[in-house]
This record gives structure tokens, C-alpha cells and sequence, in this order.
């Protein structure tokens, strides 16, 4: 099968490689992939928001399967472009992608369903957000309505933290047209645990659970970034919690869907806070999460176009779903200065033989491979025991070199005293 893969980063990557295993995988191309991906896909030169370009591509060349992997062509309607014009595709449609599109959205759908996630109020004017603000429980958590790459959300420490936030979102307009609608919501405590689930509307899957590490440095210190490693399994998802998540949130956000005629057929990302009355929703996700995908992937079993077909085609009860029973930790190697400023352009080496998905890379006339965002690569370790896992990622991360890089530590060392 000739596939298409729509997405540029290390989620991507992780998704061509697992890919690659099937034996119903034939040449995969990615729209626009980057540098350090050549190797396994032929890269073509489509931006992932250019969806029409994409269906356009798809269909001359034949594509058998698509899979749309980043939030932005998913919101904006890429798998229904790609379906009408008889392209199987994986991934929510634009109307189901919703979930993640529209924060107030998800919000409303959780209070209408009784799904357990913090209070909120959702406000259109700026007036009576600060208004709010002025009166509510301190600390809160801002956020704007719509999609603002991983970084729309604020928690405020104190009020005046609050009002700033909340007139950079509606006055500054420092997300666009995301923060023209913003929620603010109560602030949750306890740890956070992601899962990423495959579901075609009547089956629900969840995959291995999964621990993020989204602040720039060591012990959770710094601005908020789109992740700087991960773990799996999260040692704070029981399976007493699993039980509680399957029965409470899980199958009543797949159903909720339905009942708003917004299907949702692909990997619906949950995620949670275990806090001491039990789990609750921090966000939705209606895609792969990246970097989970880098150490979620890893640790499948089975045959990942197989399970994406089946999806597609409202067989998932018939597919093969399987992890092996063991740990995986991902280090991410970022540019010094990310998530603010940093420099591009240096020569990456690094060994062949390991899993190393690149995020932020391009290849040079001359073939060599340099730095082009602010993670640049995610270096993945899989082991018997997390500790194992961990020992290897960093034994990896020393083999891997480029000016400027940066990581964090520490990846695990909570999973590891919990």
C-alpha cells in the first residue's frame, strides 16, 4: 500500500517507523516531513495546513491510505477532504476534531455529560472576564478557546498573574484569533497522566499510559514547553484508575460524541490529573500527543496500519491491540534558548541503529543533517524496568551531537520516586 503521513515532527516520525513494520506497508510519503526523515519516507514539499494541496497530492499519486497526524489540518476538515475524494484516511473529521479544536467546546460537553473535569466559565467579552478574575479562586488556570500550539494555557499563582493573562489572550491578542473566547477554570493538584486511545466510535482501546515533561528545565522548573521527554507506563495510572477512567471518562466521552453527531473515529489523547477526588480531565486531544507517541509507539505490538485500516473501516473489535509489557523513556534534545529564542543551523551526528525520531531537522544541499526548530531530535529507550529504560536514553543522548543542544536531566525521576 503507497501511504501518506501528514505532519513534520518527532510524532510523525514515530508514526512512519511503527508504520514501516507492517507487511501491507509499501513507499510512505510525508507532507512536509523534514530532514531527518528522508531515510524512511520521500518527502514532499506540502505544508501540513496546505489541505487541498495535500488531497490534490493524494490523489495523483494513487495514495492508498492517509494518516493526519497534527491538530491544525484536522480542525480545519484534511480527512474530510481526503475521504470525499475516496482517500481512506486516519483521523478524526473536522466535526469530531472539534474536541480539541474548542476548548469551550469540550467544556460544555463534559458539563452536559457529567465527564469529571475542573470547574470552569467561559467568557466572549473582556469586561467580564476580569471581572471574574477580580472575585475568584486563586491560583486559576487561563486558557484560549482554540488551538495555540500547547501554549494557550496559563496557570496564574496569583491575581494580578490572572488579569495579565487574560488581557494578553483578549486585548493583545498574543494567540490570535484563539483567544478571542477564553475559559478560566479552577486549578487542579495531583499527578498527570496521559493516554492516548484508538477508537472508531463503537470500540474504544486505550494504549499504554504515559508521563509528560512539558516545563524547559530540571525538577519542573521554567516556561511551559510541547514537551521535553516522557515515560511510559505512568506509575501513577493503577489499574484501579485505569477501571475508573474506562468507566467515567473514556467510553462517556465516546458516547457524548455520538449523541452530538460528531462520531470520532482515530486516537482521542486524554488528558488527565489524578487528583484526591478521583480523575478528572484537563484536556482533550484529537490526535497522537507529542512526544507520548515517541515512547507509546515503541511498546506496540501489533501492526499499526492494521489497527489505523480497521479504524477506518469500523472493525476495531477485530483488530489485534497489543503492548509489550515493558518501559520506555524519551529524552528530548532541544536548541539552547527553546522555547524563546535560539539559533539553527548546526550539523547533527548521531548513531543509526537507535531509535532517535527527529522533530526539528533539514538536510543541506551537501546531504548533512542540521538543526531547524526548537526540539530537535527525541531520543527513545525501551527496557524491563523503567530505571533501565531511562539509563539507556541517556547513554544514547551522549552519542548524539550538535551545537547548542539541550535537555533536561531528570526525564523519569518523578515516575521513578512514585
Amino acid at each position: 500500500m503507497k501511504i501518506l503521513v501528514v505532519g513534520g515532527g518527532g510524532r510523525e516520525h514515530a508514526i512512519i517507523k511503527a508504520l514501516k513494520k507492517s507487511p501491507q506497508c509499501g513507499e510512505i510519503f510525508v507532507c512536509p516531513g523534514n530532514g531527518g526523515m528522508a531515510k524512511d519516507a520521500t518527502l514532499v514539499n506540502i505544508g501540513a495546513k496546505d489541505i487541498e494541496d495535500i488531497r490534490d497530492f493524494a490523489v495523483q499519486e494513487n495514495i492508498d491510505f492517509a494518516v493526519v497526524a497534527p491538530d491544525d489540518p484536522l480542525v480545519m476538515g484534511a480527512v474530510d477532504l481526503l475521504n470525499e475524494a475516496g482517500i481512506k484516511t486516519f483521523g478524526p473529521n473536522q466535526r469530531a476534531a472539534i474536541i480539541e479544536g474548542s476548548k469551550a467546546f469540550s467544556k460544555e460537553l463534559m458539563k452536559k455529560y457529567g465527564i469529571p473535569t475542573a470547574d470552569y466559565e467561559t467568557f466572549t467579552d473582556i469586561v467580564s472576564a476580569l471581572k471574574y478574575v477580580e472575585n475568584c479562586n486563586i491560583p486559576i488556570v487561563v486558557k484560549a478557546d482554540g488551538l495555540a500550539l500547547g501554549k494557550g494555557v496559563l496557570i496564574c499563582e496569583t491575581r494580578e498573574d490572572a488579569v495579565e493573562a487574560v488581557r494578553s489572550m483578549m486585548e493583545d491578542k498574543a494567540f490570535g484569533k484563539s483567544g478571542e473566547v477564553v475559559v478560566i477554570e479552577e486549578f487542579l493538584t495531583g499527578p498527570e497522566v496521559s493516554v492516548l486511545s484508538f477508537t472508531d466510535g463503537k470500540t474504544l482501546i486505550p494504549m499504554v499510559s504515559s508521563m509528560d515533561h512539558k516545563r524547559a528545565h530540571d525538577g519542573d522548573q521554567g516556561l511551559n514547553t510541547g514537551g521535553m521527554g516522557t515515560v511510559a507506563p505512568n506509575p501513577y495510572y493503577t489499574p484501579e484508575v485505569a477501571k475508573e477512567c474506562m468507566e467515567k471518562i473514556f467510553l462517556p466521552t465516546m458516547k457524548a460524541m455520538n449523541e452530538e453527531g460528531r462520531t470520532f473515529k482515530g486516537c482521542l489523547y486524554f488528558g488527565l490529573m489524578i487528583t484526591p477526588r478521583g480523575p478528572k480531565v484537563i484536556e482533550y486531544n484529537c490526535r497522537f500527543g507529542d512526544p507520548e507517541t515517541q515512547v507509546v509507539l515503541p511498546l506496540l505490538e501489533s501492526d499499526l496500519l492494521d489497527i489505523m485500516i480497521k479504524i477506518y473501516e469500523g472493525r476495531l473489535d477485530e483488530a489485534e491491540v497489543k503492548f509489550a509489557d515493558k518501559h520506555a523513556c524519551c529524552v528530548v534534545m532541544a536548541s539552547k534558548g527553546y522555547p524563546l529564542q535560539y539559533e539553527k543551523g548546526f550539523e547533527i551526528t548521531m548513531p543509526e541503529d537507535k531509535n532517535i525520531y527527529v522533530a526539528g531537522a533539514k538536510l543541506t544541499e551537501d546531504g548533512k543533517l542540521v538543526t531547524n526548530g526548537g526540539r530537535v531530535l527525541g531520543v527513545t529507550e525501551t527496557g524491563d524496568t523503567l530505571k533501565e529504560a531511562i539509563d539507556k536514553a541517556y547513554e544514547t543522548v551522549k552519542s548524539v551531537h550538535f551545537d547548542n543542544a539541550y535537555y533536561r536531566k531528570d526525564i523519569g525521576k518523578r515516575a521513578l520516586e512514585a
